[in-house]
């Protein structure tokens, strides 16, 4: 007999907010907008990568600043999906006492939860802001691109504002919505895992 894997819901299409008018507006175009960078920055990542190898082995030598790019690219990529994990309710949690509370107290919890976080990225968001303000005063460069070090961490406060924000959006989800909701369009629930023998 065949194996039946669960079922999975597709999260890669159009996405829609679950926010009513400028909210979900705002929400919509930042996700478009982590859609773009992570896309260009995991095909830029492998098409560097790729080229890289492939000028080693042709020419006897990669390219010299192939490592600097990939560099720049995975604090790209990190900064980025970091609001994308919370759009989409695929950060980690640890939910053993929340799981055992009833869904009002669990409505409350979240809603804390989302704040709490939100304003851990602000905070996070405001002291990356100052260590860029650091590396621009000490102006140092990379060796193989020669630009300013302090422009490869700018995504760093970005991604902390756009992650603040998406937990903000989820706790006014929280507050106007019925269910109890991971991110403005993630319900919290458990998909049937069982397999069909």
């Amino acid at each position: 007999m065949p194996e039946h894997s669960p079922e999975v819901e597709d999260d890669t299409g159009s996405y829609r907010s679950g926010l009513p008018g400028f909210l979900g507006t705002i929400d919509e175009w930042i996700a478009r907008l982590e859609a773009v960078v992570l896309a260009a920055g995991v095909i830029l990542m492998a098409v560097n990568t790729c080229v890289s190898v492939v000028a080693r082995f042709v020419f006897g030598e990669g390219l010299f600043f192939s490592g600097e790019i990939n560099r720049i690219l995975i604090i790209f990529i990190t900064f980025a999906g970091l609001g994308y994990a919370a759009r989409h309710g695929r950060h980690i949690r640890m939910s053993a006492l929340y799981d055992a509370f009833p869904p009002r107290v669990r409505k409350v919890l979240m809603i804390i939860i989302a704040l709490f976080t939100s304003v851990v990225m602000f905070f996070l968001c405001y002291h990356a802001y100052d260590y860029i303000k650091i590396l621009y005063g000490r102006g140092r460069i990379l060796p193989a691109l020669g630009i300013e070090i302090w422009w490869i961490y700018v995504w760093a406060p970005v991604g902390f504002a756009i992650t603040g924000i998406q937990y903000l959006l989820t706790a006014i989800k929280n507050f106007t919505g019925d269910q109890v909701y991971l991110s403005t369009q993630v319900v919290d629930s458990y998909a049937d895992t069982e397999t069909k023998r």
